[in-house]
This record gives C-alpha cells, sequence and structure tokens, in this order.
C-alpha cells in the first residue's frame, strides 16, 4: 500500500513539473523575450534663421540695404525696428556711405501736420498727418509754433514748453511723448548718440536735460553755466554747443562782457557758446565768435560748427574747426571766417525776419522768413557746400511751410 501511495505522489509531483515546464510563467516570458531593434534615427541639426543670428550680424545685413526698402523692413517685426533706429545702425551706414541726408520742413494746419523733404534740389509735400486723437488742434499749433526740432535717425522730435511730438518718417505717423522737466521756451536742442539734450529757455533753472527715447523719459544730468533765452543747440562729436541768445537770471559771478544787439537793454551772451562733453558730463572751456555781433543761426555740417552773426548793417559767416587738440578735452580748432551768404540788400535783422540753418551731409541750408512788404520773397533758401567753400540758390519754400520748423535727417 505504502508503495502504490508513492508512486501516486510522484506521479503527482512529475505531473505538476510537467505542466510548469509547457506553461511557463507570463512573467518569466516577458523577461526573456528579446526586445524588438529599434531604428536609429539622426535628428537633423535645426535650420539657422536670420532671426536666431545676433544682433551684430543682423545689423551688419540691414545696413547694406538700398534706402527705399528701409521703411518697409521697420514693420517686420519689433526686433528689426528697433535695430533699424539704433545709433549702430547709422554708424554702419556712414561708414558704408549709404546715409542719405535731407532737410525737412514741418508745418501746423487745421488737417494736420504737413510735411515737405528737400530731395534732389526740390521741396516735396507730403500728405497731411492727422494727429489729433494725441492732441487737441490748439495745442497742437501752439506746439509747432514754438517746439524746437532735432532727429534721431528717422524720427523727428517736436520739443515744445510742456509736450513732445514725434514724427516718424518711415510710416508718416505721430505720437505724443514725455514732456520737458522744466517748461522751456526758446531753448537750445540737439542730439547725440541716439539721445536728446536740452538747455535754456527758462529763468527759473539752469538744468540740463537728457531724453531716452527707448523709455520715453527726461532726467536732469547737469546744469548750465549760463541761463540763456533764444539760443541754439547744434552738437559734433559728442559735444552739446548752446549759442548765443539772451541773458536771464544770470549771477553777478557768470556775468560775460556785454555783446550789442539792438539796443544795451537786450545786452546778452549773443555771440558766445557754452560746450557740454554729454558722455564726460563736464563743461568745457566758452568759445565767443570773433568780432562779435549776435547769433542768428548755427548747425553742424561736414565735422564742422557753423555760425552766422549779424552786426545789424552787415553778416558774418564762420566755420568752428572741431579737432581737440592736446589731451583732456582742452583744446579745440579755432575760428575761421568764411563766404558770407549772398543775402539780398533788402536784409537786415530785426522781429520781422528769421534765418534757419539745416546741416544735411557736407551741405548747410540757410532759411530765411521775411517780411514781404520789404521786396523780398519769404522761403528764400541758400546753399553753402563745405567742400567747395560757394554758396548757391536753393529751391524756395512753398508757401504752407514758410514759417515752418526746420531740421535735418539722416537715414
Amino acid at each position: 500500500m505504502s508503495s502504490e501511495r508513492e508512486r501516486e505522489s510522484c506521479n503527482s509531483r512529475h505531473f505538476t513539473w510537467l505542466m510548469k515546464s509547457c506553461f511557463p510563467s507570463p512573467n518569466d516570458a516577458v523577461a526573456k523575450l528579446p526586445l524588438p531593434l529599434q531604428p536609429h534615427t539622426k535628428t537633423p541639426a535645426p535650420a539657422t534663421t536670420l532671426s536666431s543670428l545676433p544682433d551684430d550680424i543682423v545689423l551688419d545685413c540691414l545696413s547694406r540695404v538700398p534706402p527705399a526698402s528701409l521703411p518697409a523692413l521697420s514693420l517686420v517685426c519689433r526686433r528689426w525696428s528697433r535695430l533699424l533706429r539704433s545709433p549702430a545702425f547709422s554708424y554702419l551706414r556712414r561708414r558704408l556711405h549709404l546715409l542719405r541726408h535731407t532737410a525737412v520742413a514741418l508745418a501746423a494746419t487745421d488737417l494736420g501736420l504737413s510735411v515737405a523733404t528737400l530731395l534732389d534740389s526740390a521741396w516735396l509735400p507730403s500728405l497731411f498727418v492727422p494727429c489729433f486723437d494725441a492732441i487737441s488742434l490748439h495745442d497742437f499749433h501752439f506746439l509747432v509754433a514754438h517746439a524746437r526740432a532735432c532727429s534721431i535717425g528717422p524720427r523727428i522730435y517736436l520739443v515744445g514748453r510742456s509736450a513732445t511730438l514725434q514724427y516718424d518718417t518711415w510710416t508718416a505717423s505721430v505720437s505724443m511723448r514725455a514732456a520737458t522737466v522744466f517748461p522751456r521756451k526758446k531753448f537750445a536742442v540737439t542730439s547725440v548718440a541716439g539721445k536728446i539734450y536740452v538747455a535754456g529757455g527758462s529763468s527759473r533753472t539752469a538744468a540740463v536735460e537728457e531724453y531716452y527715447p527707448e523709455t520715453d523719459t527726461w532726467v536732469v544730468v547737469s546744469n548750465a553755466p549760463r541761463m540763456r533765452y533764444g539760443c541754439i543747440g547744434a552738437s559734433v562729436d559728442g559735444i552739446f554747443y548752446v549759442i548765443g541768445g539772451l541773458r536771464i537770471g544770470a549771477s553777478a559771478q557768470n556775468l560775460l562782457p556785454r555783446a550789442s544787439c539792438r539796443t544795451e537793454a537786450h545786452a546778452a551772451y549773443a555771440s558766445s557758446m557754452d560746450l557740454f562733453d554729454v558722455e564726460a558730463r563736464v563743461w568745457l572751456r566758452s568759445r565767443t565768435v570773433p568780432n562779435g555781433g549776435c547769433v542768428v543761426a548755427a548747425c553742424a555740417a561736414a565735422g564742422r560748427l557753423y555760425v552766422l552773426t549779424s552786426h545789424a548793417v552787415e553778416f558774418s559767416f564762420w566755420s568752428f574747426q572741431v579737432r581737440r587738440k592736446s589731451g583732456g578735452g582742452k583744446g579745440f580748432g579755432e575760428w575761421c571766417r568764411i563766404k558770407s551768404p549772398p543775402l539780398p540788400a533788402q536784409v537786415r535783422v530785426d522781429t520781422r525776419m528769421r534765418f534757419s540753418f539745416v546741416g544735411i551731409g557736407d551741405k548747410v541750408v540757410l532759411i530765411q522768413s521775411l517780411n514781404e512788404a520789404r521786396g523780398v520773397k519769404e522761403g528764400f533758401v541758400l546753399v553753402y557746400d563745405c567742400a567747395t567753400g560757394e554758396w548757391g540758390r536753393g529751391a524756395d519754400l512753398p508757401e504752407v511751410y514758410r514759417r515752418a520748423t526746420y531740421v535735418g535727417v539722416e537715414c
């Protein structure tokens, strides 16, 4: 009996082993099954696009584009718009001799801002640019009538007593910008390295203000040594020149030798100029135009400063060579009297006449507004060639622009 039971148990164990061998555990099967071979795929390298290039390479490419294509490229994206309006872009265009220099006249009308551009010895009026959504009609006329203009690349800034207007020559659009910290009237304004500087025009402060277009903010960076009214601004080689004007709010220690301009009661710094190094934030030694007289117009062109002075009965035209002779910025070039503009004999300096200088490349454009009762037509334009030293007749301004604001633009 015992042997039979052992055989049954053995057979039972053998049967169990046999069953397990025929039907393996699913877990063991998964572990032992070989994994299928995965095909080896090579990840393609990302394609290089223009947008992935660094700014310096993109700037180099954009700087070689024809001028007619720049307005359209400024609308491609914000990055390109920022690069096209940067000082670095203007610097590259200047090195490649691709900058286009023009004179622009801006006038306020009931239809909006009217703009005329001097191209190929002719004034080309543009369409009226409406801007009353940003400023009222009354404030607009007041702003343009009393504003000082300067440009940064294709953008023109009309800086007024209590508001600033920006006109983009590429997009023909107008927008409001922040006003100066201190209200001013008949002050000096210029642009240096992509920023705007103003001085004078206030009896309450001698502050010099700097404007950052990227942040739309004005900040005070210095105080002028003299408080001027009716002064003119220009810039060459990083120097802000505050030229001419009347003395207002001056203290005794700031008095200069008086210069005669109509009457002794209006004696002022009429023939002097203060020099501000915007990078070093220091004032350099002031200079005075030889032979005195009143500065009636001034601008920068061809690396020099050009000044027109009046002695009531005659005009003098001077150039100031802006070249540092010694270290520390203490020495500059000398004054040189050059050929005076061939103005009509009827021209005399009085309150009914205004002169404007606009520097465009290697030329100085002289625009004068006269009283027609004297027999001289308004909008008379003369052009001085800095290379040849000769004056020539320019295209007369259209009537609507004869009492406009004038500014030089390079883009």
